[in-house]
């Protein structure tokens, strides 16, 4: 059995001895049952001459590796969205090349699928004056996504949350974006608690008026819209509005607090995904998908649920840094060779934190080979001086 010291949250430290290696496979077929799609996240180059709190610098070939690990296990991916660290390190013209590079690589690999988040971010929210100039900035990403047979998820906006007056600049906007579209769209509505800057999105802070107005722009333009994602980390609310979709138009939970119970469904009905948990559970969320294709749901929530403590851990507040978990779980899985974030983000959280969520992803069965991330885990450990 594989062993650590680990620091306990009283500062002192524990002796904590690793389950075995993740039961999981690391290939399966998608599932039939729900579509999911994993938002992924980049990899950093540490290696690149810059300044990374000014310049992004990606490993491509190891960004693309992983968007090919997620395939291999039957899952959709969600590109250039908020676990890509939009907005908090990646830049658009960055996000714009890692689209581009990606849809070439779906390309050539039999059986990916992706969608890619068009937002406003190379407009600051500030240099904003009208709907207008938030119209040309989403217009922008569009394009570059369709000119390179992308499919649209159309990202909240911190430039329109600035500008709109009311919830019929919003309805304005995006059904101007819509009908622009070649095809069907997803819907984004991220909570404030992801990003302080969206609140009062859809013209409301309060839940109920806010749905309403999104309801409205659903039903005036259904034919043209896929599903909404939903990030408000909430599961009533979630089903309070998945029940009011028009047919054909699906809810994909973006709750990582309550997905298991969300996918799992109830007898008036379910939720697909599209998560950032999805990057590091791919795994075990496969497995699980698998049981409930087979009618399995015991078997089913019997995977999935335990890592939802560990997903409570890593997006709790403050919420927009939950990347420094996902990037820090790719890291001791093995899938990237360093703990290093665009824009140096992985100090946002501290060795407490991560030291839960070692144990936690642990505990989940999600450690591909334990010596390995022992040994990076003890490495972390003494790098903020915990012997």
């Amino acid at each position: 059995m594989v062993e650590i010291s680990l620091p306990r949250m009283d500062g002192s430290s524990e002796r904590y001895r690793l389950a075995p290696p993740s039961p999981f496979p690391q290939t399966a077929k998608a599932n039939g049952v729900r579509t999911v799609y994993a938002a992924a996240h980049v990899v950093a180059d540490p290696l690149k001459l810059v300044d990374p709190w000014r310049e992004p610098a990606v490993d491509w070939d190891a960004t693309l590796a992983f968007r090919r690990h997620l395939w291999g296990l039957g899952f959709k991916i969600a590109e250039a969205m908020d676990t890509s660290q939009r907005g908090m390190g990646l830049d658009w013209q960055n996000a714009a090349e890692l689209i581009t590079r990606v849809l070439a690589e779906a390309k050539a690999t039999p059986g990916a699928d992706l969608a890619c988040g068009a937002g406003t971010d190379q407009l600051a929210p500030q240099d904003a004056r009208s709907l207008d100039d938030v119209i040309h900035a989403y217009e922008e990403q569009i394009g570059h996504i369709e000119e390179h047979g992308g499919k649209i998820i159309l990202m909240a906006s911190r430039a329109l949350c600035r500008v709109a007056k009311g919830p019929e600049d919003y309805l304005a906007v995006y059904g101007r974006l819509i009908r622009q579209c070649r095809g069907k769209v997803i819907l984004h509505w991220l909570g404030e608690m992801f990003d302080p800057a969206l609140a009062g999105y859809w013209g409301s802070r309060d839940f109920e008026p806010a749905m309403e107005t999104v309801l409205t722009l659903i039903r005036e333009h259904a034919g043209k819209i896929d599903g909404i994602k939903i990030s408000l980390l909430n599961a009533g609310k979630e089903i309070t509005m998945r029940r009011r979709l028009p047919a054909g138009v699906v809810m994909y939970t973006g709750d990582d607090f309550n997905y298991a119970e969300l996918i799992g469904g109830d007898e008036q009905g379910f939720s697909h995904g599209l998560l950032g948990i999805f990057d590091p559970i791919a795994p075990a969320a496969a497995a699980a998908f698998a049981r409930l294709e087979a009618g399995d749901r015991a078997g089913f929530h019997a995977i999935l649920d335990p890592t939802v403590a560990l997903s409570r851990r890593l997006f709790e507040a403050p919420t927009q840094h939950y990347k420094c978990g996902v990037v820090f779980l790719a890291w001791l899985n093995g899938f990237q060779s360093h703990f290093r974030m665009v824009g140096g983000a992985e100090s946002a959280r501290g060795i407490l934190h991560y030291a839960d969520l070692f144990r936690l992803a642990d505990q989940s069965g999600l450690l591909i080979d334990p010596e390995l991330a022992a040994r990076r885990m003890a490495h972390l450990c003494a790098l903020n001086g915990v012997a």
